[in-house]
């Protein structure tokens, strides 16, 4: 996976070029990744002109959406498929920590109230359980494997709010099904951090200079082993087996799974 030199997109990553079994690469330009798209300037952006987007999914919640619309550029298509949904439901609206990064940031006392002590690793590896068990979230991974397999869908970019969390296991699934080894897939995971930590240094240096706790602003803005291995061990747990994962949680049949191998790696 190659990072996009983009000036109004943060964390803009092409899943092409990433390693696959047989000596193998990803196809570059079909899929790739984001953050959020409210700064989207096409006229200002060749990197991101060039890239000829014709599918864009969003997996943020609908006050993330209403906060901060995505800047979609005419022609292209917007898929919206709120990953967090049931999440948000079960907790009476109260929106998990990988949606409400700028508001738990905002106040260090009620962020290591909420947060501290390991609380924050927590919440999150319970976060990316339910990525792999909620109706909401399986429904949005559905589409996006879906139209990632469709050859009129791309090229297909698909974001969250920061473009780590939801979009990172978005393209774990991917990158498993195509073919990527457990350490090509973890490495990918992480390999957003730089991206991440940059386009919210100053919220994490607010944070810090008001007192709060820098391991607090790095479990909450960055991502680490133990999220991934949560989802992983979900699917183990549940399924046995990401190709059973994606045919029976997902409801994904073969043959979109193949027409995906074939027109991506």
């Amino acid at each position: 996976m190659t990072a996009t030199p983009a000036t109004t997109v943060a964390n803009l990553r092409d899943l092409g070029g990433t390693p696959l079994s047989g000596g193998r690469t990803v196809r570059p330009g079909l899929v790739l990744r984001s953050g959020q798209l409210d700064r989207l300037d096409i006229a200002a952006d060749p990197a991101v002109a060039a890239l000829g987007l014709r599918t864009v999914i969003d997996f943020r919640t609908d006050a993330e959406r209403a906060d901060h619309p995505d800047r979609i550029p005419a022609g292209v298509r917007l898929l919206v498929a709120d990953v967090l949904a049931d999440k948000m439901n079960a907790g009476a609206g109260r929106a998990p920590a990988a949606a409400q990064l700028k508001d738990l940031l905002s106040d260090p006392v009620v962020a290591e109230e909420h947060l501290g002590g390991g609380k924050a690793q927590a919440l999150f590896g319970d976060v990316y359980r339910s990525f792999v068990h909620s109706a909401s979230a399986q429904a949005a991974y559905r589409l996006l494997l879906t139209e990632a397999a469709d050859p009129g869908a791309g090229p297909l970019l698909f974001h969250c709010t920061a473009g780590k969390d939801r979009t990172g296991w978005g393209a774990t699934v991917i990158l498993s099904l195509l073919g990527a080894d457990d350490d090509t897939l973890m490495a990918e995971y992480l390999s957003v951090n730089p991206a991440v930590k940059q386009a919210f240094a100053p919220m994490i240096e607010g944070f810090t200079a008001a007192g709060g706790d820098p391991d607090i602003a790095l479990a909450l803005i960055g991502v680490f082993p133990s999220y991934l291995e949560s989802a992983l061990a979900e699917v183990e747990s549940r399924y046995g087996s990401m190709d059973k994962y994606v045919r029976e949680g997902l409801g994904v049949c073969d043959e979109t799974v193949e027409a995906l191998r074939t027109r991506l790696a």
